[in-house]
Protein backbone atom coordinates (compact mmCIF):
# COMPACT_ATOMS: atom_id res chain seq x y z
CA UNK A 1 0.00 0.00 0.00
CA UNK A 2 1.36 3.42 -0.98
CA UNK A 3 0.45 6.85 0.35
CA UNK A 4 1.62 10.36 -0.49
CA UNK A 5 4.35 11.87 1.69
CA UNK A 6 7.13 14.39 1.20
CA UNK A 7 10.59 13.61 -0.12
CA UNK A 8 12.29 14.43 3.20
CA UNK A 9 9.73 12.41 5.18
CA UNK A 10 10.42 9.44 2.90
CA UNK A 11 14.16 9.68 3.59
CA UNK A 12 13.60 9.76 7.33
CA UNK A 13 11.11 6.90 7.07
CA UNK A 14 13.79 4.82 5.36
CA UNK A 15 16.20 5.53 8.21
CA UNK A 16 13.56 4.81 10.84
CA UNK A 17 12.65 1.54 9.10
CA UNK A 18 16.26 0.35 9.18
CA UNK A 19 16.84 1.46 12.78
CA UNK A 20 13.78 -0.55 13.80
CA UNK A 21 15.02 -3.58 11.86
CA UNK A 22 18.67 -3.52 12.95
CA UNK A 23 19.87 -2.28 16.35
CA UNK A 24 23.35 -1.65 14.91
CA UNK A 25 22.05 1.26 12.80
CA UNK A 26 22.92 4.62 14.38
CA UNK A 27 21.93 8.18 13.46
CA UNK A 28 24.51 10.86 14.19
CA UNK A 29 25.04 14.46 13.17
CA UNK A 30 25.16 18.07 14.26
CA UNK A 31 21.42 18.64 13.91
CA UNK A 32 19.84 15.32 14.93
CA UNK A 33 18.24 14.34 18.23
CA UNK A 34 18.21 17.82 19.69
CA UNK A 35 15.77 17.01 22.52
CA UNK A 36 14.26 14.03 24.36
CA UNK A 37 11.04 14.70 22.42
CA UNK A 38 12.75 14.15 19.07
CA UNK A 39 10.92 11.18 17.46
CA UNK A 40 14.16 9.31 16.77
CA UNK A 41 15.44 9.82 20.32
CA UNK A 42 12.05 8.78 21.70
CA UNK A 43 12.05 5.62 19.58
CA UNK A 44 15.70 4.54 19.81
CA UNK A 45 17.25 6.41 22.74
CA UNK A 46 20.24 8.76 23.02
CA UNK A 47 22.77 5.94 22.63
CA UNK A 48 21.70 5.37 19.01
CA UNK A 49 20.89 8.99 18.13
CA UNK A 50 23.95 11.13 18.80
CA UNK A 51 24.51 14.87 18.47
CA UNK A 52 28.08 15.43 17.26
CA UNK A 53 30.47 18.38 17.60
CA UNK A 54 30.38 21.02 14.87
CA UNK A 55 33.17 19.26 13.01
CA UNK A 56 32.63 17.20 9.87
CA UNK A 57 36.07 15.65 10.28
CA UNK A 58 35.07 14.49 13.76
CA UNK A 59 31.59 13.18 12.92
CA UNK A 60 32.67 11.30 9.78
CA UNK A 61 35.75 9.98 11.56
CA UNK A 62 33.55 8.76 14.43
CA UNK A 63 31.23 7.09 11.92
CA UNK A 64 34.09 5.36 10.12
CA UNK A 65 35.35 3.99 13.42
CA UNK A 66 31.88 2.84 14.44
CA UNK A 67 31.44 1.12 11.07
CA UNK A 68 34.72 -0.75 11.45
CA UNK A 69 33.51 -1.84 14.91
CA UNK A 70 30.35 -3.41 13.44
CA UNK A 71 27.83 -0.57 13.61
CA UNK A 72 25.95 0.96 10.66
CA UNK A 73 26.03 4.72 11.20
CA UNK A 74 24.03 7.21 9.16
CA UNK A 75 25.70 10.62 9.32
CA UNK A 76 23.52 13.66 8.66
CA UNK A 77 26.16 15.91 7.09
CA UNK A 78 23.58 18.63 6.32
CA UNK A 79 25.17 19.97 3.15
CA UNK A 80 27.38 18.38 0.48
CA UNK A 81 29.93 21.21 0.62
CA UNK A 82 30.55 20.37 4.28
CA UNK A 83 32.01 17.04 3.15
CA UNK A 84 34.90 18.93 1.61
CA UNK A 85 36.54 19.51 4.99
CA UNK A 86 36.55 15.76 5.65
CA UNK A 87 37.63 14.52 2.22
CA UNK A 88 40.37 12.29 3.59
CA UNK A 89 37.86 10.14 5.48
CA UNK A 90 35.38 10.21 2.60
CA UNK A 91 37.67 9.29 -0.32
CA UNK A 92 40.83 7.90 1.25
CA UNK A 93 39.84 6.00 4.40
CA UNK A 94 36.50 4.20 4.89
CA UNK A 95 36.04 3.49 1.18
CA UNK A 96 39.38 1.68 0.93
CA UNK A 97 39.28 -0.69 3.93
CA UNK A 98 37.35 -3.47 2.17
CA UNK A 99 39.85 -3.61 -0.70
CA UNK A 100 42.96 -3.15 1.43
CA UNK A 101 41.90 -5.98 3.77
CA UNK A 102 41.24 -8.42 0.96
CA UNK A 103 37.51 -8.30 1.65
CA UNK A 104 37.79 -9.12 5.34
CA UNK A 105 36.86 -5.66 6.66
CA UNK A 106 33.70 -3.72 5.87
CA UNK A 107 32.80 -0.10 6.60
CA UNK A 108 29.01 0.20 6.33
CA UNK A 109 28.25 3.88 6.73
CA UNK A 110 25.94 6.34 4.99
CA UNK A 111 26.81 9.99 4.48
CA UNK A 112 23.55 11.88 3.96
CA UNK A 113 23.84 15.41 2.59
CA UNK A 114 21.76 17.96 0.72
CA UNK A 115 22.92 19.58 -2.50
CA UNK A 116 21.83 21.97 -5.23
CA UNK A 117 19.87 24.43 -3.10
CA UNK A 118 19.90 27.40 -5.43
CA UNK A 119 17.15 29.93 -4.51
CA UNK A 120 19.64 32.61 -3.47
CA UNK A 121 22.08 30.59 -1.38
CA UNK A 122 24.95 31.80 -3.58
CA UNK A 123 28.33 30.29 -4.36
CA UNK A 124 29.28 28.14 -1.37
CA UNK A 125 26.00 26.38 -0.54
CA UNK A 126 24.50 25.51 -3.91
CA UNK A 127 26.96 23.11 -5.49
CA UNK A 128 26.17 19.92 -7.34
CA UNK A 129 29.53 18.35 -6.57
CA UNK A 130 28.62 14.69 -6.91
CA UNK A 131 30.84 14.33 -9.99
CA UNK A 132 33.98 14.48 -7.85
CA UNK A 133 32.79 11.46 -5.85
CA UNK A 134 31.44 9.15 -8.55
CA UNK A 135 34.85 7.91 -9.65
CA UNK A 136 36.15 7.14 -6.14
CA UNK A 137 36.73 3.37 -5.80
CA UNK A 138 34.73 1.79 -2.97
CA UNK A 139 32.29 4.69 -2.61
CA UNK A 140 28.71 4.41 -3.89
CA UNK A 141 26.66 7.50 -4.72
CA UNK A 142 22.84 7.73 -4.74
CA UNK A 143 20.82 10.67 -6.15
CA UNK A 144 17.10 9.99 -5.66
CA UNK A 145 14.62 12.18 -7.53
CA UNK A 146 11.34 10.94 -6.01
CA UNK A 147 10.09 10.25 -2.48
CA UNK A 148 9.70 6.52 -3.23
CA UNK A 149 13.27 6.24 -4.51
CA UNK A 150 14.50 8.36 -1.61
CA UNK A 151 13.11 5.87 0.90
CA UNK A 152 14.16 2.79 -1.06
CA UNK A 153 17.68 3.97 -1.84
CA UNK A 154 18.25 5.02 1.78
CA UNK A 155 17.26 1.57 3.04
CA UNK A 156 19.53 -0.08 0.46
CA UNK A 157 22.36 2.29 1.39
CA UNK A 158 22.12 1.41 5.08
CA UNK A 159 22.24 -2.31 4.29
CA UNK A 160 25.30 -1.94 2.05
CA UNK A 161 28.52 -3.17 3.63
CA UNK A 162 30.59 -0.24 2.40
CA UNK A 163 30.29 3.55 2.37
CA UNK A 164 27.44 5.23 0.49
CA UNK A 165 27.10 8.93 -0.24
CA UNK A 166 23.35 9.67 -0.22
CA UNK A 167 22.69 13.06 -1.80
CA UNK A 168 19.24 14.61 -1.65
CA UNK A 169 18.32 17.73 -3.59
CA UNK A 170 17.17 20.59 -1.38
CA UNK A 171 14.59 21.82 -3.88
CA UNK A 172 12.87 18.42 -3.70
CA UNK A 173 12.56 18.52 0.11
CA UNK A 174 8.83 19.22 0.27
CA UNK A 175 7.84 17.60 -3.03
CA UNK A 176 5.32 14.81 -2.49
CA UNK A 177 4.80 11.42 -4.10
CA UNK A 178 3.47 7.94 -3.49
CA UNK A 179 5.72 5.93 -1.18
CA UNK A 180 5.19 2.26 -0.26
CA UNK A 181 4.48 1.51 3.38
CA UNK A 182 6.71 -0.95 5.21
CA UNK A 183 9.95 -2.33 3.85
CA UNK A 184 10.93 -0.78 0.52
CA UNK A 185 14.28 -1.29 -1.20
CA UNK A 186 15.51 0.17 -4.49
CA UNK A 187 18.54 -1.64 -5.96
CA UNK A 188 21.71 0.27 -6.72
CA UNK A 189 22.89 0.42 -10.31
CA UNK A 190 19.42 0.07 -11.82
CA UNK A 191 18.17 3.11 -13.74
CA UNK A 192 14.47 3.88 -14.10
CA UNK A 193 12.79 4.69 -17.41
CA UNK A 194 10.36 7.27 -16.03
CA UNK A 195 8.82 8.13 -19.40
CA UNK A 196 9.05 5.89 -22.50
CA UNK A 197 9.71 7.45 -25.89
CA UNK A 198 10.95 6.71 -29.38
CA UNK A 199 12.68 9.80 -30.83
CA UNK A 200 15.34 10.80 -28.31
CA UNK A 201 16.80 9.56 -25.02
CA UNK A 202 16.92 12.18 -22.27
CA UNK A 203 18.97 11.28 -19.16
CA UNK A 204 18.67 13.51 -16.09
CA UNK A 205 19.54 13.29 -12.38
CA UNK A 206 17.91 14.52 -9.18
CA UNK A 207 15.92 17.74 -9.50
CA UNK A 208 16.56 17.90 -13.25
CA UNK A 209 14.53 14.71 -13.77
CA UNK A 210 11.38 16.72 -13.12
CA UNK A 211 12.51 19.48 -15.49
CA UNK A 212 13.20 16.80 -18.11
CA UNK A 213 9.68 15.42 -17.71
CA UNK A 214 8.24 18.92 -18.14
CA UNK A 215 10.31 19.36 -21.28
CA UNK A 216 9.19 15.97 -22.61
CA UNK A 217 5.56 16.95 -22.10
CA UNK A 218 6.09 20.21 -23.97
CA UNK A 219 7.88 18.44 -26.83
CA UNK A 220 5.16 15.80 -27.09
CA UNK A 221 2.76 18.54 -28.16
CA UNK A 222 5.01 19.05 -31.19
CA UNK A 223 5.17 15.35 -31.99
CA UNK A 224 8.60 14.65 -30.44
CA UNK A 225 8.59 11.46 -28.35
CA UNK A 226 11.15 11.69 -25.52
CA UNK A 227 12.30 8.79 -23.36
CA UNK A 228 13.37 10.06 -19.92
CA UNK A 229 15.81 8.02 -17.83
CA UNK A 230 16.75 8.59 -14.19
CA UNK A 231 19.99 6.73 -13.24
CA UNK A 232 19.05 6.94 -9.51
CA UNK A 233 22.61 5.99 -8.57
CA UNK A 234 25.67 7.35 -10.34
CA UNK A 235 28.05 4.89 -8.67
CA UNK A 236 27.28 2.24 -9.71
CA UNK A 237 26.05 3.75 -12.98
CA UNK A 238 23.60 1.80 -15.13
CA UNK A 239 25.13 2.44 -18.56
CA UNK A 240 23.37 -0.57 -20.12
CA UNK A 241 19.89 0.96 -19.77
CA UNK A 242 21.09 4.17 -21.42
CA UNK A 243 22.78 2.27 -24.26
CA UNK A 244 19.67 0.17 -24.88
CA UNK A 245 17.55 3.32 -25.05
CA UNK A 246 19.96 5.07 -27.43
CA UNK A 247 19.91 2.00 -29.66
CA UNK A 248 16.13 2.47 -29.95
CA UNK A 249 16.05 6.26 -30.34
CA UNK A 250 19.37 7.06 -32.01
CA UNK A 251 19.74 10.33 -30.10
CA UNK A 252 20.96 11.32 -26.63
CA UNK A 253 20.47 14.49 -24.58
CA UNK A 254 21.99 14.71 -21.09
CA UNK A 255 20.78 17.08 -18.36
CA UNK A 256 22.89 17.80 -15.30
CA UNK A 257 22.82 20.58 -12.71
CA UNK A 258 26.57 20.20 -12.17
CA UNK A 259 29.04 22.30 -14.12
CA UNK A 260 29.74 20.93 -17.57
CA UNK A 261 33.28 19.74 -16.94
CA UNK A 262 32.54 18.12 -13.57
CA UNK A 263 29.25 16.47 -14.50
CA UNK A 264 27.74 13.02 -14.61
CA UNK A 265 26.58 13.90 -18.11
CA UNK A 266 30.18 14.07 -19.36
CA UNK A 267 30.81 10.54 -18.06
CA UNK A 268 27.64 9.16 -19.64
CA UNK A 269 28.46 10.92 -22.90
CA UNK A 270 31.89 9.28 -22.92
CA UNK A 271 30.45 5.83 -22.21
CA UNK A 272 27.88 6.14 -25.00
CA UNK A 273 30.43 7.57 -27.44
CA UNK A 274 32.64 4.53 -26.85
CA UNK A 275 30.08 1.72 -26.59
CA UNK A 276 27.08 3.09 -28.49
CA UNK A 277 28.53 5.27 -31.23
CA UNK A 278 27.05 3.13 -34.00
CA UNK A 279 23.55 3.75 -32.62
CA UNK A 280 23.81 7.55 -32.73
CA UNK A 281 22.14 9.41 -35.59
CA UNK A 282 23.05 12.84 -34.18
CA UNK A 283 25.71 14.32 -31.90
CA UNK A 284 25.21 13.94 -28.15
CA UNK A 285 23.86 17.14 -26.56
CA UNK A 286 24.68 18.15 -22.96
CA UNK A 287 22.50 20.61 -21.06
CA UNK A 288 24.43 21.46 -17.89
CA UNK A 289 25.23 24.35 -15.61
CA UNK A 290 27.83 26.72 -16.92
CA UNK A 291 31.38 26.45 -15.58
CA UNK A 292 30.79 29.24 -13.06
CA UNK A 293 29.86 29.60 -9.37
CA UNK A 294 26.16 30.05 -8.62
CA UNK A 295 25.42 33.74 -8.09
CA UNK A 296 23.16 35.16 -5.39
CA UNK A 297 21.25 37.15 -7.99
CA UNK A 298 18.20 35.23 -9.24
CA UNK A 299 18.57 36.27 -12.91
CA UNK A 300 22.25 35.29 -12.88
CA UNK A 301 21.43 32.03 -11.10
CA UNK A 302 18.87 31.23 -13.80
CA UNK A 303 21.38 32.07 -16.52
CA UNK A 304 23.90 29.55 -15.15
CA UNK A 305 21.56 26.62 -14.46
CA UNK A 306 19.70 24.27 -16.82
CA UNK A 307 15.95 24.77 -17.10
CA UNK A 308 13.02 23.49 -19.13
CA UNK A 309 13.59 25.91 -22.01
CA UNK A 310 17.25 24.90 -22.31
CA UNK A 311 16.31 21.21 -22.21
CA UNK A 312 13.69 21.70 -24.92
CA UNK A 313 16.25 23.55 -27.05
CA UNK A 314 18.75 20.73 -26.52
CA UNK A 315 16.28 18.08 -27.61
CA UNK A 316 15.33 20.10 -30.67
CA UNK A 317 18.99 20.30 -31.64
CA UNK A 318 19.28 16.54 -31.29
CA UNK A 319 16.26 15.88 -33.50
CA UNK A 320 17.26 18.66 -35.91
CA UNK A 321 14.16 20.76 -35.53
CA UNK A 322 14.55 24.32 -36.83
CA UNK A 323 15.27 26.69 -33.95
CA UNK A 324 15.20 30.41 -33.40
CA UNK A 325 18.78 31.60 -32.90
CA UNK A 326 18.34 32.54 -29.22
CA UNK A 327 16.92 29.11 -28.32
CA UNK A 328 19.72 27.30 -30.15
CA UNK A 329 22.40 29.16 -28.23
CA UNK A 330 20.77 28.51 -24.85
CA UNK A 331 22.37 25.08 -24.48
CA UNK A 332 25.83 25.82 -25.85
Amino acid sequence: MAREITYIAAIMEGIHQEMSRDEDVLLIGQSVGGSPEDPFVAAFGPDRVRVTPISETAEIGMAAGAALAGKRPVVDCTMAEFLLVAMDQVVNEANRFHYMSGGRVTAPLVLKAGYGFTAGWAGQHTGSIYGMFMGVPGLKVALPSTPADAKGLMATAIRDDNPVLFLHHYLLTLETGDVPEGEHLVPFGQAAIVRPGTDVTLVATGWTVHRALEAAEELAADGVSVEVIDPRTIAPLDVDTVLASVERTGRLVLVDQATRHASVSAIIAAEVAEAGFASLRAPIVQVTALDAPIAYSKPMEDFVLPDVAKIVAGVRRAVDVTLPHDAATAVR
